[in-house]
Parts: C-alpha cells; sequence; structure tokens
C-alpha cells in the first residue's frame, strides 16, 4: 500500500468563478489525489514585520515537527516493529482521519492570542512531547541493555557467562595466605598448548594444579592455582595467549540471587516497555495534532504575506501519494502560476523561470516569505509527509 502525502494549498478566492473545492479537484486531477476542504482560522495579524519574522519561525518549527515526529516513528518501530503502523493513531483514529476532519483547537490555542503566542505555546509543546518520548524510550534501552547482558550471563560462553552455577567452590583454594586458583577460559583449539605450557608462563605456578571445570563448544574452563606473588603475572601471561582469566567469587547463595535478578530486570523491562509505547502512542498523537496547527498558521502567514487583506482566500488539502505528488504540483503550477504577476518570468508551461537569486531578492523587497528551502511557487504550497 503506498504511502500518503498531504500537499495544503492556498489561493485567492477571486479567482474561481465555480465552487472552489469542486474546480481545485479538477485542476489537481481525480487520479492524482483527493482534494479535501481544509479550514483556516483568522488569526491576529499584526505588522507587516512580523509576519515576515512569524513565517521564518513557523519554517524552523515545521522542520522541528518533522524531526521530532521522525523520531517517534523511529521509537514506535524499535517498541513493536510488526505493529508500528497500527500504533501510529491521533485520539485512537487512523492519522489520516484527523487530518481529513482537522479543525483548529481553540481551547487550546485561543484564536485571539497574538500570532507570536500561539507559536511561542507549540514551540514548548513539542520540545515537551520530544523529551518525555526520548526520555522513556531511552530509559527502556537501557533496561533492555541490562537485561541483555544478564541473558548473556546465562546463555554465553564460558568466557563471558557467569560462573556461579557452574564451578564447584570445592575445587578453589580459599582463605589461604600464600596461594590462591584462577579460573582460566581456553578456546577449545588450544587446550593442548595450555596443558603443555600453563606450569612455566609465569614463576611459582602450582605444579599440576589446573582441573578441567566446565567446557563448551568454545571454550574449556580450568582452575589453576599458584603464589599470590605472581598471580598478576600469570594471568597477564594468559591474556597474552589469548586465554581469557575469569573474575569469580563465591558467595552463598549465588546463584539464586543471579536467578532473582534476572527476573526482576525481566519484570521492569516489561513494565518499561509498555510505558514506553504508550508514551510513543501518545507522542505520535500529539506531535501529529502540533503539526497539524503549525501548518494551519504557515498557510495563514504566507496567504496573508502574498495575497495581503481583506483576507478572502480558499485553502485545501491534497491527500496524494509521493509519486502523484509531483504531477500535483505540475497541474497546479500550469493553473495558478499566472499569480506571480509581471515580476515574475515564466516558461511555456507557466512555470517561474527567474534564477533564486533574483526571486528572493524581489519577494524580500515585496515583503514576502522566501520559505525554508523549497522551489517557490507563485501560491501557497506546503508538503506535509509522515515516516
Amino acid at each position: 500500500m503506498p504511502s500518503s502525502q498531504y500537499i495544503f494549498v492556498s489561493l485567492p478566492q477571486r479567482i474561481f468563478d465555480d465552487e472552489p473545492l469542486s474546480s481545485l479537484a479538477g485542476t489537481v486531477g481525480r487520479d492524482n489525489g483527493e482534494v479535501l476542504p481544509f479550514a483556516v482560522p483568522s488569526f491576529k495579524i499584526g505588522t507587516l514585520d512580523a509576519l515576515v519574522q512569524h513565517a521564518d519561525d513557523l519554517a524552523k518549527l515545521n522542520g522541528a515537527c518533522e524531526a521530532a515526529v521522525a523520531k517517534v516513528a523511529d521509537a514506535l518501530k524499535g517498541l513493536d516493529e510488526a505493529a508500528a503502523e497500527q500504533n501510529k493513531v491521533v485520539n485512537d483514529k487512523p492519522t489520516d482521519h484527523y487530518l481529513r476532519s482537522f479543525k483548529w483547537n481553540n481551547v487550546r490555542y485561543r484564536i485571539d492570542r497574538p500570532l507570536g503566542d500561539l507559536i511561542e505555546n507549540l514551540q514548548r509543546e513539542l520540545q515537551t512531547i520530544d523529551n518525555d518520548v526520548k526520555g522513556k524510550y531511552n530509559q527502556y534501552n537501557s533496561v533492555k541493555t541490562n537485561l541483555a547482558a544478564l541473558e548473556r550471563k546465562q546463555t554465553g560462553n564460558l568466557s563471558t557467562k557467569s560462573l556461579t552455577p557452574i564451578v564447584d567452590p570445592k575445587l578453589l583454594v580459599q582463605d589461604s595466605e600464600y596461594l590462591e586458583t584462577h579460573l582460566i577460559a581456553v578456546p577449545t583449539n588450544a587446550r593442548k598448548d595450555f596443558l603443555h605450557s600453563y606450569e612455566t608462563i609465569a614463576p611459582m605456578v602450582v605444579p599440576r594444579s589446573s582441573v578441567q571445570v566446565a567446557q563448551d563448544d568454545e571454550f574449556t574452563l580450568f582452575a589453576v592455582t599458584t603464589f599470590k606473588k605472581f598471580s598478576a603475572e600469570f594471568l597477564q601471561k594468559c591474556r597474552e595467549q589469548k586465554w581469557t582469566p575469569r573474575q569469580y567469587k563465591y558467595v552463598e547463595g549465588g546463584k539464586e540471587e543471579e536467578q532473582r535478578e534476572l527476573d526482576r530486570v525481566a519484570r521492569e523491562a516489561k513494565k518499561v516497555w509498555s510505558e514506553a509505547l504508550l508514551q510513543a502512542r501518545t507522542g505520535w498523537s500529539e506531535i501529529v495534532m502540533t503539526w497539524a496547527h503549525v501548518m494551519t498558521l504557515r498557510v495563514f502567514v504566507e496567504t496573508v504575506l502574498r495575497y495581503g487583506l481583506p483576507l478572502d482566500f480558499v485553502s485545501a488539502l491534497v491527500k496524494t501519494t509521493p509519486k502523484q505528488a509531483r504531477k500535483v504540483k505540475t497541474n497546479l503550477d500550469s493553473s495558478f502560476s499566472y499569480l506571480g504577476g509581471n515580476a515574475f518570468g515564466r516558461d511555456k508551461h507557466g512555470r517561474v523561470t527567474k534564477d533564486d537569486a533574483t526571486l528572493t531578492s524581489e519577494m524580500a523587497a515585496a515583503g514576502m516569505s522566501v520559505g525554508d528551502g523549497h522551489e517557490y511557487t507563485p501560491y501557497v504550497y506546503y508538503e506535509f509527509e509522515f515516516p
């Protein structure tokens, strides 16, 4: 199933002779996308300089929304890849349903507030949501890493796994003033070399003290006794031979304690996973709603900058696919490029042809927003896509 892409457009009401949305649907092309109404409230406008600054701030905020929603998508995938798409819901309904039925939340973002206040509010909310999702997801990854380390101790090879359930404490020299026992994991293919040379790689190794403790497919675990004075040298020589010294100290009830710790962390991982998934689902919902409100403000601000006052415009949402979006853009350019006026050159297809530097300077002189790096269009046009 192809992914959806959304396009926000705003056009002057005066250019339409017939019902605007039907006319726009004909321009877009029935096979290229679905044209949906998208109501944009009338906000407090303020000064032209403030509007230009708001346009820049909204472009940056839009980029932050895009990055935040991508991070939440990654979190949902990391938490439950099989159900990641099903978890991308807004108020427990599909994201597409929310955009189709979008209405400005005037309780949360009062339209009688200055645009600057609304933008700051949206910025704060986005940062809070982003931090909440990131914090809980990082907590889950930390617990998950801890659990994996404990599981490796139970299931790894003799060079890494816990020796508590393997080593019989009777094999160890304990409470001796001069001697101590070392446990060495030797690769199985080096077993003969170890038995032939362990007594001579360092001084004061107790002759014939090696005892095979355990064996798996990769390693054989030996116990070797040395004088404490030369223990450090013996262990270093073992490392040089690619034999792995294992740290081990017998603790009464250690085996049972390790299992209890494993069970505890497993329960914690399950609990934090559930919390992280709920936080990511909530984060997706909140960020999509925030992003939709940011896009609404972008459309409004850019509409005022381009078409001026009094406000009389038609705004719409086009649902399409990334592949068909190019055709939508081509059809819109073909029909509405004349809105650029005489200040913009056009080719035979009606597309703007002036170079970017000239275009940018003329737009700035006219008090028009250049946007956030996207190709300029002589009508209000913004693309919107979810990961």
